[in-house]
């Protein structure tokens, strides 16, 4: 009797087991993309905006074959895209910014806009993140929202990323109660902010917790009307050897715990990485609730 598999909410049976394999048996010459998506297809696998849930199938067949229940397609390097690199500050050639150093208030009232990607916005957004935050940008997948910060005279000061949280985090799961049943079933309904940058030149006291307490209260909201579905948590992994936390203590996260030293693409424990404390800002009073019902 096959070991039930759940992957965002998702059961699998022997049959639906035998039947990918004749899938990729029979189609050999498919790359793990097409199979995906037929797979997602034939289960009506979708989000709730009605795209096809790709990225969900593909952590779930690569789980299958990490179990050597099945063989996947080898990737096929001819047939992929070549991604073009995001764009630096360099590549757009903009003036030296002046320095801003003064109270919060003196930039007031900030503006925060939603990103629309592809937009000049963006280009902008993504090349601050590039060229300024200490971890650079590699790719952006899956459901994501992206923030860009405004002062009182439209000089752009901050960018803010979401994306998709870890899989795994053993103090944030503790935290929130969750078993891996419900993780995987409400995972979806968590957001990551993986990248938070106030500009190098900008220097103004308790500039990074307004803007955090600005963009909670709004997130939810962006995140149903783009994805047509809610989150209620957010979480945020920050470097101990380089920040303190101070910005997402001052905006109320919940300090969870610390992470054990390994990526989140670490699957065989083998990749080192810097502790990181694991802070997490629940976005309705019945947070946790929430996150326990989809299972």
């Amino acid at each position: 009797m096959l070991e039930l598999l759940r992957c965002q909410g998702r059961n699998l049976r022997d049959a639906e087991l035998v039947w990918i394999r004749r899938l990729i048996e029979s189609n050999p010459q498919w790359s793990l993309h097409r199979v995906t998506k037929e797979i997602c297809s034939a289960w009506d696998w979708r989000t709730d905006a009605g795209v096809l849930k790709t990225f969900a199938a593909r952590s779930f067949l690569l789980k299958l074959q990490d179990r050597g229940l099945l063989r996947l397609p080898a990737i096929q390097i001819n047939k992929r895209r070549i991604k073009k690199p995001f764009p630096t500050i360099e590549d757009l050639a903009l003036p030296s910014p002046s320095a801003i150093q003064c109270r919060l208030k003196d930039i007031q009232p900030l503006e925060i806009s939603l990103v629309s990607p592809g937009s000049g916005q963006d280009t902008l957004f993504l090349a601050h993140l590039v060229s300024h935050h200490y971890l650079g940008l590699r790719s952006i997948v899956g459901e994501n929202l992206r923030y860009l910060v405004l002062d009182s005279s439209g000089k752009p000061i901050a960018c803010l990323l979401f994306g998709s949280s870890a899989w795994k985090s053993t103090a944030r799961d503790q935290f929130i109660g969750w078993l891996p049943a419900q993780r995987e079933a409400s995972l979806n309904l968590t957001t990551n902010n993986c990248r938070f940058l106030i500009f190098p030149w900008v220097k103004v006291p308790h500039l990074a917790s307004h803007i955090l307490a600005r963009v909670m209260r709004r997130l939810n909201h962006d995140w149903q009307e783009r994805y047509g579905h809610p989150i209620y948590l957010v979480e945020t992994f920050v470097d101990r050897s380089r920040f303190a936390g101070t910005c997402y203590r001052s905006a109320n996260w919940m300090l969870a715990g610390q992470t054990q030293g390994r990526t989140r693409q670490d699957r065989h424990h083998q990749i080192q990485a810097p502790i990181k404390d694991i802070y997490l800002y629940g976005l309705t009073r019945a947070w946790r609730k929430h996150l326990h019902a989809e299972a």
